[in-house]
């Protein structure tokens, strides 16, 4: 009997974990439907050609997201023309974050050139399903929206020329081939996400 209770136990605390901690590669993500700074709202429902998805969790003050900005443009011009449509979403909550507004994410969509939707999740739905924890944090979907990568963008915040592994490019490469990739789940190195207290 006792040993029952413990067995029981631990399932409870690992469902709990599982519900807080979001996906999993394998796991089907859902849709959302978020606006842009362009001021129409936009799913993955819309691009019905796509090859995948790269949705990256980011934002306008994080010192992370800011120094990856650059490297996310690339990453949307590149894999656009391969199939995979980047959405960035901004998950902060303005009232914890001032400078995460979804004013001031237009403002800054426009200084950096942004040519993809930047996405605004408003009451903050959207991170905790995806189970983001970090500015930036990145998941990769195949067409069928099933989950493949979740992690950092590369190895080096620091110096994108310094880069040795790029996670997600490589994650990318395998789903052309056909395969899953060799590495599915790195940390997010980033801000914390903000949350209204």
């Amino acid at each position: 009997m006792k040993k029952f209770g413990i067995l029981t136990l631990l399932t409870v605390i690992l469902m709990s974990f599982t519900s807080i901690s979001g996906y999993q590669p394998g796991d089907k993500a859902t849709d959302f439907k978020l606006k842009s700074v362009d001021g129409k709202m936009y799913s993955m429902s819309d691009y019905k050609d796509a090859k995948g998805f790269i949705v990256v969790f980011t934002c306008n003050h994080c010192p992370f997201a800011v120094k990856y900005e650059d490297r996310v443009i690339e990453l949307a011009k590149k894999y656009k023309s391969k199939g995979y449509i980047l959405l960035a979403i901004n998950p902060n909550d303005p009232a914890a974050a001032p400078d995460d507004s979804y004013e001031l994410m237009k403002v800054r969509a426009k200084e950096k050139g942004f040519t993809f939707p930047y996405l605004f999740d408003e009451g903050q739905k959207i991170y905790p399903q995806y189970g983001a924890t970090k500015t930036p944090h990145v998941f990769l979907l195949d067409k069928n929206l099933i989950v493949k990568y979740i992690g950092a963008i590369d190895d080096n915040v620091e110096d994108a020329s310094a880069v040795k592994v790029k996670f997600l490019e490589n994650a990318i490469a395998s789903l052309e081939k056909g395969q899953e990739p060799e590495v599915p789940l790195t940390k997010a190195i980033g801000c914390t996400i903000k949350v209204k207290k």
